[in-house]
């Protein structure tokens, strides 16, 4: 993790938000909302639990200059709409192709990147898709079925509490789950998890330790990746098996491990997690040219 990463200022998401196509797709009684930026080749954004498409905030820019970056709210989470019960991954995978498919009418081949919760409900839209798809990548992924070290309890916010109070306790929730370093812990993202816990309605955590991923690897025919912080609380000191995991489906899945980094890898090693994702898409794009 490069030392020379600087905290970003608020100001990032009020532009890019100011900045983005927004698209809609539907989801229950409402809409499924996607936000858009650049051109060229599709890449579309799944991000984690309890989140929303600030999840892949500091890596919007610098993906956005070779992609058309496509950010998904998933189903329940951020401005999306509740899907429809019961909540299941297949029922939440079929609302994110259909999705897909509005955003990207014409069939155009994409990459797929999923965090957490949303690699687990991208390998189910990968599945589905065939040779549409150009490149699944998975970023500590939720729902592979393997080891995990105990993790201490979060702790939700409380009615009553001050604005404050919910701050500093988020500020706590993140440095167990999300960051390896506290210290990098700074006022956006303490803002980020604020406002995305505040809007999920859709409980992601029960599917965690399930094995929903194992049976759908295998009918994966794109490319298969895997992006993890070496410090993942929900791989350490295991993050290799999810490698073997990916390899026991395609012996050749690109993998790597990024020093230093937590869960939340893509926004507390932003500039080396872009240079790993950029570096596995070029290859893939250009060997498919």
């Amino acid at each position: 993790m490069s030392s020379r990463e600087m905290s970003p200022s608020p100001a990032l998401l009020e532009r890019l938000e100011k900045a983005a196509v927004m698209l809609r797709s539907p989801c229950g009684e409402g809409s499924m909302v996607w936000h858009c930026w650049g051109a060229g080749t599709p890449l579309v954004l799944l991000h984690g639990g309890y989140g929303s498409w600030t999840h892949w905030l500091r890596n919007i820019d610098a993906l956005a200059r070779r992609y058309r970056v496509i950010a998904a709210d998933l189903p329940g989470l951020g401005d999306s709409a509740s899907p429809p019960p019961p909540v299941t991954p297949d029922g939440l995978a079929e609302i994110i192709g259909r999705g897909i498919d509005t955003v990207l009418p014409g069939g155009e081949r994409f990459h797929l990147v999923g965090f957490s919760f949303g690699s687990m409900l991208g390998g189910f839209v990968a599945a589905a898709r065939g040779a549409q798809l150009r490149s699944m990548t998975f970023v500590g992924s939720a729902s592979m079925g393997l080891r995990r070290a105990p993790m201490t309890k979060m702790q939700p916010p409380r009615r009553g509490m001050s604005a404050a109070e919910v701050a500093a306790l988020q500020r706590v929730n993140l440095g167990i789950l999300m960051f390896a370093d506290t210290s990098r812990i700074d006022d956006l993202a303490v803002r980020l998890q604020v406002e995305n816990v505040a809007r999920a309605r859709v409980k992601s955590r029960v599917f965690a330790p399930q094995n929903l991923l194992g049976p759908v690897l295998p009918r994966i025919v794109a490319p298969l990746g895997g992006i993890w912080g070496e410090r993942d609380i929900t791989a350490y000191p295991w993050v290799e098996d999810r490698r073997d995991l990916l390899r026991r489906a395609q012996p050749d899945a690109f993998f790597e491990i990024i020093p230093g980094a937590g869960h939340w890898v893509m926004y507390e090693a932003a500039e080396t997690f872009d240079r790993t994702l950029l570096g596995r898409l070029d290859a893939i794009d250009r060997a498919g040219a």
